[in-house]
């Protein structure tokens, strides 16, 4: 019952939301990025790092350090939150918490697919699997020559196995097939989370409702942007998106002809929200599209804390760290190179 959370949500959620509160306090600030990018090289990143929660996980690391291992142990620090959380949950909320990973779960498929086709060592490929979304059977991924094979032997038996069944064809495995097989997956898990979300009800539905939405008109953007001159037609593409958002159905029926970035532009400024997204590039630019749209994420990822008593905290938090890291990464990747004039380009800055 909406706006009755305030009775019963502590029995259970009460503990985690106050843990989930407070990880979030320790959230990298604007002035610990402007710190960072004054950086001259990995080691004082690391000296600075030490001073934050992730200085436990780096302090032990020998010099020279590599980006790698900045990225690796900041993501081990997530991990480990993740599955204290997940282990002290009861359901709804263990549940709740599973279906964040199937997103990093679809990712590994594709890495491991992919890499498989190019003949690439599986054991190099697992260790560039994100964490979050590793299962039993991950390996032998490889071994599939196609879509029926891929679920028959591997993901019969986890959680993405009902997605499956949308894009189980006998067509063999080749670079566009994987692709359309991503999103085909991403539309049906996303469908399924907020269905899952709607279930639940009261403020965790409605907050959810709203981040859940703007992946899907994103993932819709960037799926038309990225088939524009492929030979994917417009009926393939529509099939792509999601079926709810503040796109569906109208805006979908736009995108679905748009054979430019222009045309997807005049099509989303009709949207007050994403208006003010495509207002900050200049036209025919689409390079910094990703961080306009990463920027307007973290602004509602924020707003989610606003509110008591509901789910939507758990998924803000990772989602805000993750993209703490990518933050860390890109920082990290311009000391490196010694690009530091490129340093802000793509930092989002969270708080």
């Amino acid at each position: 019952m909406y706006g009755f959370e305030a009775l019963t949500f502590n029995i259970h959620g009460g503990y985690l939301e106050a843990i989930v509160r407070g990880h979030r306090a320790s959230l990298l600030t604007a002035s610990d990025y402007n710190n960072l990018c004054q950086c001259e090289t990995l080691d004082d990143i690391k000296m600075h790092l030490s001073a934050t929660e992730y200085g436990p996980y780096l302090q032990n690391e020998p010099s020279p350090l590599h980006t790698t291992t900045i990225v690796e142990k900041c993501t081990l620090k997530l991990v480990d939150e993740y599955k204290s959380m997940l282990c002290q949950a009861t359901e709804p909320l263990s549940t709740f918490l599973e279906y964040i990973t199937y997103g990093h779960m679809i990712d590994n498929v594709v890495l491991i697919v992919t890499g498989t086709l190019h003949e690439r060592d599986v054991q190099e490929l697992l260790e560039k699997c994100h964490p979050l979304g590793m299962f039993d059977s991950i390996a032998t991924l490889a071994v599939a020559q196609n879509m029926r094979e891929l679920y028959r032997l591997v993901l019969v038996d986890t959680p993405l196995a009902p997605y499956f069944s949308e894009c189980i064809t006998s067509e063999d495995l080749d670079d566009m097939n994987i692709e359309i097989m991503r999103n085909t997956l991403y539309k049906a898990y996303l469908e399924d989370f907020y269905r899952f979300c709607q279930k639940l009800g009261g403020a965790t539905a409605e907050i959810m409702s709203d981040l859940l939405a703007f992946e899907a008109d994103r993932r819709a953007v960037n799926i038309t942007i990225n088939s524009i001159g492929t030979e994917l037609t417009r009926d393939d593409r529509r099939k792509l998106y999601s079926n709810f958002g503040l796109l569906y159905p109208y805006g979908h029926e736009e995108l679905a002809i748009c054979e430019d970035v222009d045309q997807v532009r005049a099509a989303m400024e009709k949207y007050p929200p994403y208006q003010s997204i495509f207002s900050k590039l200049s036209y025919g630019e689409s390079q910094m599209l990703d961080k306009a749209f990463y920027e307007e994420e973290v602004k509602r990822l924020c707003l989610a804390f606003e509110q008591q008593f509901h789910y939507g905290v758990f998924f803000a938090y990772m989602r805000l760290r993750e993209q703490e890291i990518r933050n860390l990464m890109w920082i990290s990747e311009c000391v490196a190179q010694n690009q530091k004039s490129r340093v802000h380009d793509s930092v989002v800055f969270i708080f």
